[in-house]
């Protein structure tokens, strides 16, 4: 799990989960910290930075084009992701079963992919501005996990009918899929936060 550059921060109770915050392309472990002690304070926080890079930019996995993903490398890339999870709550003594995924972008779409590649790994995701990252087949069974999706209106990366086909995804595999559009872009607003901390209580 070293080979991944991380954040990690204990909770500061034994009954609170672990977030495990993903950064949007050029970001690193660092961007996403404030925005979980926000979400969820004194909650753990795992934090890594993307090994990918394109140009300068760390992103967690290739894209070809705009919207275009290398799907080869995002199912290499989130099982490297997922294997770096489970190390992580080894190392750091924490309830793989509690583990809430928070992503932004880049971010959101590899929480997704977790989602979608390897099941057991998130029992929750708040995915910020996320659109389908693949269609695998079998579809897993997502039930009793619980996914918020909050994306903007404006949004030029991420039409609203991609929003749509990622709920509707996550629906048909068994998962509690809760949809928010806001009147933004692809940058993050306070709405996003407070809804995000909202459904966080109450999921």
């Amino acid at each position: 799990m070293d080979d991944f550059h991380h954040i990690y921060n204990a909770a500061t109770r034994s009954d609170l989960p672990v977030l495990l915050m993903l950064h949007g392309t050029g970001g690193d472990e660092n961007d996403l910290v404030p925005l979980a002690q926000s979400l969820m304070p004194g909650a753990a926080v795992l934090s890594p930075r993307g090994k990918v890079l394109e140009g300068s930019m760390s992103r967690f996995f290739r894209r070809l084009a705009e919207g275009v993903f290398d799907l080869d490398d995002l199912k290499f890339r989130t099982a490297e992701l997922a294997e770096f999870v489970v190390a992580a709550g080894e190392r750091y003594t924490f309830d793989l079963k509690r583990v809430i995924g928070v992503g932004f972008s880049n971010g959101a779409n590899i929480a997704a992919s977790l989602l979608l590649l390897r099941p057991g790994v998130l029992h929750k995701a708040v995915l910020l501005r996320a659109m389908v990252p693949i269609v695998p087949d079998p579809l897993p069974v997502l039930s009793g996990r619980s996914v918020l999706i909050s994306n903007g209106e404006r949004d030029s990366l991420v039409p609203a009918k991609e929003t749509h086909r990622l709920a509707s995804l996550l629906r048909t595999a068994g998962a509690d899929v809760t949809v928010v559009m806001q009147a933004a872009g692809h940058q993050l607003i306070q709405e996003d936060i407070a809804v995000a901390r909202d459904w966080l209580q109450q999921k």
